[in-house]
């Protein structure tokens, strides 16, 4: 859809808000560059949205990169990505076989992005490493015991959790996941997977046949206002037989996968959740080691997908990990999930566990809350998806750790297969391997997404929340998920905001500084940093979209969403109305607001790897 530059502005706005994504149309970065006028200050300067070859900035810089080749390429070191790559170089050390494997994290450190309860299944792992307790790996902290309850304002309801039901954790293991996903890397390494941290892949490559060639590394020495500095340094091109993207939720490489080969044709749009994290050292009196508590109600209204965890960790000190989940399709512009989070501690069931406690670090992430409805196709020529980018998490279980593993197990499997045997030829120059997709779907993985599948859309009905739980005690617990019929979701989680003037703004109580805290001294404790003078990382595709519609409709929403005080409505210079301020600095990279933006204009992108937070054992 082609609009002519002399279009008025306000039709051009009302065209590409009618759009049910301005990410989907080609023509929305022509709409951006000719839509913000002079009177709107310009806040995007990336080159995504503005294009080098259209900056005379550009004219006379070397644009060639350095090219690698490798059999296998992953993109993101976390569960899945290191799965993937230790089980490919187990069988090539089984089979005798060279197989070169490199993997790209865009952390400064393996694990310095991760972050999760966490309370996990062993399964996958055991799979991976039967040995896995010989070899040292960072379980130490059994479950004993499970607690979960409903909570109005002053009280909690227990609720029982029953032996099959999907809260029930007995033999699982509370574990700090960064450690974990670190672990893994010290194997991976031992095997002689080249690991490569502080490299962000930012671009997807493909052959002439249109079958993905590799990655590109980011660029690194651009100013902020996008011009190249003497610094200027191309990044590195990454070429590989088949690509794996493992990037976690919401993946920016992944979201262009889906859009070239319409990989979610056949499915429903993905669901999410933001999930916050804090660890707290508390009084040892009420440490109990082993204990896993869930709930949910207060302070959610019962239309509101959420609730809390509290984890008792026997890491050595009275350590306890807690947090709070809210669903993204959330419908009051209003809520601030990190200011419900932080109300949420001082009730009166959760405050006693906290009271003369410090706490020690602050992270955010988002989650896919979609499960077996809104799982896309996995591949396509020349790569696949693994791991929580596709959406493999059990929502009522709370858990997706075990089934990425194994995604990355079942992946590895089929491409060694692949690669190794001469016999198996594929008609594009990268390997396509619908193998993988099939086999998933054989596996214990999709049996256990398929039985959960009604537990999370049930939730939509006017029941709400409450409506969940009498589903899963009934046709859960009676017909194991095998009742016939599948629920659908609502739709996407950035159609689900209501106007402003059709909401009540919440009145949220002011931190204490001893069990809530502000915003900012909670991002302090995420070790976040983005070298300044760099283009911002979360681009708009119309910088007018923000005070015109986002202002005007919702009140702003991104700046209640973001758990990290990104996005700011600061007043003009002139004093006379608002603009939209963007702290990059600040981005915990949780892609919260490139979901849940009513105008879907945030598109996220890699900032310069090592940039982001520095969670430890988060």
């Amino acid at each position: 859809m082609w609009i002519p530059l002399w279009t008025s502005s306000l039709q051009a706005h009302r065209c590409l808000c009618s759009l049910k994504s301005a990410k989907k149309c080609v023509s929305s970065l022509y709409v951006a560059r000719w839509a913000s006028t002079s009177s709107v200050p310009r806040i995007t300067t990336h080159y995504s949205v503005y294009p080098r070859d259209q900056d005379n900035r550009w004219a006379e810089v070397n644009m060639e990169r350095f090219a690698e080749e490798a059999d296998v390429v992953v993109v993101g070191a976390g569960p899945a990505g290191l799965s993937v790559a230790i089980r490919i170089k187990q069988l090539a050390a089984e089979h005798n076989k060279e197989v070169r494997v490199c993997l790209l994290e865009k952390a400064a450190q393996i694990g310095a992005h991760t972050l999760s309860g966490a309370c996990i299944e062993s399964r996958a792992l055991e799979e991976l490493f039967p040995d896995w307790k010989e070899r040292g790996a960072p379980l130490h902290t059994p479950v004993t015991e499970d607690k979960f309850g409903i909570l109005t304002k002053n009280y909690r309801i227990p609720v029982p959790i029953l032996p099959g039901l999907p809260m029930n954790n007995h033999g699982n293991y509370i574990v700090r996941l960064g450690y974990l996903v670190s672990w893994l890397g010290e194997q991976a390494e031992a095997l002689g997977v080249e690991v490569y941290p502080g490299y962000a892949a930012a671009e997807v490559l493909f052959h002439e046949d249109g079958s993905v060639k590799g990655i590109a590394t980011n660029d690194v020495g651009i100013s902020k206002d996008g011009s190249p500095k003497a610094t200027f340094e191309r990044g590195l091109e990454l070429h590989g037989k088949v690509t794996i993207f493992a990037e976690g939720c919401h993946g920016h490489l992944a979201k262009q996968l889906y859009r070239k080969f319409n990989l979610r044709e056949k499915c429903e749009p993905q669901s999410y959740a933001i999930g916050l994290k804090e660890l707290w050292i508390i009084d040892e009196k009420m440490w109990k080691p082993g204990r896993v508590e869930h709930t949910v109600g207060w302070p959610l209204d019962r239309h509101t997908y959420g609730g809390s965890f509290l984890y008792h960790l026997n890491e050595g000190e009275p350590l306890v990990a807690l947090g709070f989940v809210v669903g993204l399709d959330y419908q009051n512009p209003y809520l601030n999930p990190y200011k419900e989070f932080q109300k949420w501690k001082h009730h009166p069931s959760v405050i006693p566990t906290l009271e003369g406690g410090k706490r020690i670090a602050y992270g955010a992430r988002a989650l896919n809350e979609g499960g077996y409805q809104s799982v896309p196709k996995l591949t396509f020529p020349g790569g696949l998806l693994i791991g929580c980018s596709p959406g493999f998490m059990n929502v009522p279980k709370i858990k997706g750790t075990h089934t990425a593993m194994k995604s990355g197990i079942l992946a590895a499997d089929t491409i060694f297969k692949h690669l190794t045997d001469e016999s198996l030829q594929s008609q594009t120059k990268g390997l396509y391997l619908p193998e993988y997709e099939e086999n998933l779907k054989k596996s214990w993985v999709w049996k256990e997404l398929y039985s959960v599948r009604n537990i999370r859309p049930s939730c939509h009905s006017p029941l709400g929340l409450y409506g969940c739980m009498i589903y899963t005690g009934i046709f859960y617990w009676i017909l194991r998920g095998k009742e016939p019929w599948t629920l659908k979701h609502k739709g996407a989680d950035s159609d689900q905001l209501k106007p402003a003037k059709d909401c009540t703004p919440i009145e949220y109580p002011k931190p204490d500084g001893k069990i809530s805290f502000d915003l900012l001294s909670s991002v302090a404790l995420s070790g976040t940093n983005h070298e300044h003078n760099q283009p911002p990382h979360l681009t708009l595709l119309d910088d007018t979209v923000p005070v015109n519609r986002n202002l005007a409709l919702y009140d702003g929403p991104e700046q209640r969403f973001c758990p990290a005080g990104v996005y700011e409505y600061v007043p003009l210079e002139s004093g006379e109305g608002l603009r939209l301020q963007i702290n990059a600095q600040n981005c915990v990279h949780c892609k919260t607001c490139d979901i849940k933006d009513p105008s879907q204009n945030i598109n996220w992108v890699v900032p310069e790897g090592g940039g982001g937070p520095a969670y430890n054992g988060m």
